[in-house]
């Protein structure tokens, strides 16, 4: 039993839910299409003006969080918890009752769904909302339904009654696809946890997965920890580029884009010195993971977590970063050596290329190259503008459009959150996406997605609306100005908005596999493949306006932005691999040769190059070892699935009506209800190996390969 993850910057999810898997309803299938609404408005100039209030409201009834009656107050939660559990029990009930057949399915996906509609919501609400007695409410519910998950994935008796229908070949061979591998997967979620163990060593893999937990919690925690020092031990002129705390100076990052050299050399060494507690907390939460992986019957903790994705095994991960890493390692040394130059012509008595500088002189020498100061650009990427983009491509592509959509009193928590009806042309509503875009205190610096509900058939035939959020963190507009957008955070908009889409077609007939939750290493193909609509100048063209004048954005400018990119991003790339292979090695064969911090600085110059700094750790502020521990990997394998369906089916024409409902139908429609290779092979008409996986993201570095149809003078 699992619920979801949110999604965005590779980031974690529910510590103690997990995300699942489940089957699909081909497009449409038994779904009556929705009434138009009279409230909904055109997307662009929703987002383009600050929310007036909601005057109609004041004298109305408040609603709760989504429309979630009971969330209009945090006791709510308590409330909507307990009316789960209560539900649960029921469904526990009859799961273990009804005989072995496809409702044994069905009723598990219930079950699924009952927790997870107040799990997943209370996820977002513990980190997102501004008042703190809903933080703590959605805290307490994220709690006590993670231990109902536990205690569900440790129940015998369940477990039985979903063996006893897959042991039955003629029941299985009766079963439809779909809901076989919903059932099969169920299966996966129980065996992980070791229930067909005997009673003691069940025991024991529940002790160990508690303990996972709470070792993941505490060194998530120590990722992040700021380091305190006294002020005299940094040359004075630095101080102020550092947080000050009387005596001390706060380093609380690695401060890799500061023009000044020792800012970032101190930084580094600083920000990276081993902690010792921070450092027997990671050699602990590998040792345990890989100690639960063997009592469930897998060789390496890898093994476990690999299975059902892309790659199925670390050996195939290791094959994929190895040759990828072979074919960057001459644009690397170049990307290198580039970048040694410039340092050398900006600081010629130190002109050593270390750790801490690649992404300040790579940034340098986009700049110098190609002027793309972002002060240029947004003034054409007002919100709105954006948000219209969005809704020209979809609707030119899938027949969707986006229609601003006024909330109830109390629906939102904060009054700048804004809510998008998501329509077909003949389907009517798909969904709703609740737009979390504006800075605000306390708010998570980070872009994700998250699914409040997700979508499934009901056993009344009508079809449950997926809800998602996509929380960015843009300015507010300003008196005299719109919402502006950096090139960087117009990309990052399309690239949640896939994730958001994703959400809103995978029209499966099953919840525990909805939209995005698929296998890690395919759940950023839609995001990503967005990154390449938002760099094609003839996409942007259709809205990159200038927010005054109404002048369009220069084709130039668009491709000077477009080549930039590519100035150095071999090492970029390179260093993910480095991240990669660094994360497979620490969840491989156990015990580790050597002690994490050698691992680190064996594999740092072997795979990126860059020599390593002594009296560092950064493996210490690694924090996807956490979220995505054994499968980092998975953003490059991802990349190049995006990155071959860009050039297989959208290269020719981003507007491409057929390619875009062969995208809804082989990939979208499918959420993670069947395998992510068979998703795949049906977009390319292939089954793409590792080297053509390998030479979609090398092709993508060259400065020459006609990706945007644009000159680059």
């Amino acid at each position: 039993m699992r619920c979801a993850r949110r999604l965005g910057g590779l980031g974690a999810g529910v510590a103690a839910l997990r995300p699942g898997l489940a089957g699909r309803v081909s497009c449409g299938a038994g779904i009556r299409a929705r009434r138009v609404s009279t409230s909904w408005s055109p997307v662009g100039a929703a987002f383009n003006v600050r929310p007036q209030g909601r005057l109609l409201d004041l004298f109305g009834e408040r609603q709760g969080l989504f429309g979630v009656p009971e969330l209009s107050a945090p006791e709510g939660f308590h409330v909507a918890q307990e009316e789960a559990l209560r539900r649960t029990e029921v469904l526990v009930e009859r799961a273990c009752t009804t005989p072995a057949g496809p409702e044994t399915v069905h009723i598990f996906d219930e079950l699924s769904d009952t927790l997870c509609r107040v799990a997943d919501l209370a996820d977002f609400v513990k980190i997102a909302h501004p008042e703190p007695e809903f933080r703590e409410a959605a805290e307490e519910a994220c709690r006590s339904i993670g231990t109902m998950v536990e205690k569900l994935n440790t129940n015998v008796e369940l477990y039985q009654s979903l063996r006893k229908l897959l042991a039955d070949k003629k029941l299985v061979d009766s079963l439809d696809a779909e809901t076989r591998r919903v059932a099969e997967l169920f299966m996966f979620d129980f065996e992980i946890s070791g229930i067909h163990l005997d009673e003691e060593k069940r025991k024991r893999a529940v002790d160990l997965n508690v303990k996972i937990l709470d070792l993941s919690s505490q060194f998530l925690m120590g990722t992040n920890f700021p380091i305190k020092i006294e002020k005299h031990l940094l040359p004075e002129h630095i101080h102020h580029h550092f947080v000050r705390d009387g005596n001390h100076v706060v380093i609380d990052g690695l401060h890799a884009e500061a023009p000044d050299d020792l800012v970032r050399e101190a930084a580094y060494k600083i920000f990276l010195y081993p902690n010792a507690g921070q450092l027997k907390c990671l050699e602990e939460l590998l040792s345990n993971r890989d100690l639960l992986a063997k009592l469930v019957g897998y060789s390496t903790f890898s093994h476990r977590a690999l299975q059902g994705t892309i790659a199925q095994n670390p050996e195939t991960v290791m094959q994929f970063l190895e040759k990828l890493s072979d074919k960057l390692s001459e644009r690397t040394v170049k990307d290198f050596e580039m970048m040694r130059g410039m340092k050398m012509k900006l600081n010629p008595q130190n002109s050593e290329l270390m750790p801490w500088d690649p992404p300040y002189y790579s940034g340098v020498i986009r700049a110098e190259r190609y002027n793309i100061e972002p002060s240029l650009y947004c003034p054409f990427f007002s919100l709105g503008a954006c948000m219209e983009g969005l809704n020209i491509l979809f609707n030119k592509l899938l027949g969707i459009s986006l229609y601003a959509e006024q909330p109830a009193k109390g629906e939102v928590w904060c009054e700048d959150v804004r809510k998008l009806a998501v329509v077909h042309e003949s389907e009517g509503l798909l969904g709703h996406i609740y737009c979390d875009f504006f800075q605000r205190a306390e708010k998570p610096h980070q872009d994700c997605h998250f699914t409040i509900r997700g979508g499934r058939l009901k056993a009344d035939g009508e079809y449950q609306l997926p809800v998602v959020v996509l929380m960015l963190n843009i300015p507010h507009s300003s008196r005299n100005s719109p919402t502006l957008l950096t090139p960087g955070m117009m990309e990052n908009l399309f690239h949640e908005m896939g994730h958001a889409m994703h959400s809103m077609l995978g029209r499966t007939r099953y919840q525990h596999v909805t939209g995005t939750r698929c296998p890690t290493d395919f759940a950023e193909v839609p995001s990503i493949l967005m990154e390449y609509f938002s760099n094609d100048y003839r996409v942007v063209s259709q809205f990159a306006r200038h927010y005054e004048t109404g002048q369009p954005l220069p084709k130039a400018m668009v491709s000077r932005l477009c080549e930039s990119k590519k100035v150095c991003a071999a090492a970029d790339m390179q260093l993910q691999v480095f991240y990669a292979t660094l994360d497979q090695i620490y969840h491989g064969k156990h015990p580790l040769r050597k002690s994490t911090t050698d691992i680190l600085k064996e594999t740092q110059e072997k795979v990126y190059g860059l020599p390593y700094v002594l009296n560092t750790a950064w493996q210490l502020r690694f924090s996807h070892l956490v979220g995505y521990g054994a499968k980092y990997y998975s953003y490059l394998m991802s990349r190049a699935v995006a990155s071959m369906v860009w050039k297989e089916c959208f290269l020719q024409d981003p507007f491409n009506r057929a390619a875009g409902e062969r995208y809804r139908r082989e990939v979208l429609a499918h959420g993670g209800g069947r395998e992510p290779m068979l998703l795949v092979q049906g977009m390319l008409q292939k089954c793409p190996s590792v080297d053509d996986f390998v030479d979609a993201l090398v092709s993508d570095l060259d400065l020459d390969f006609e990706t945007f149809f644009m000159d680059s003078q």
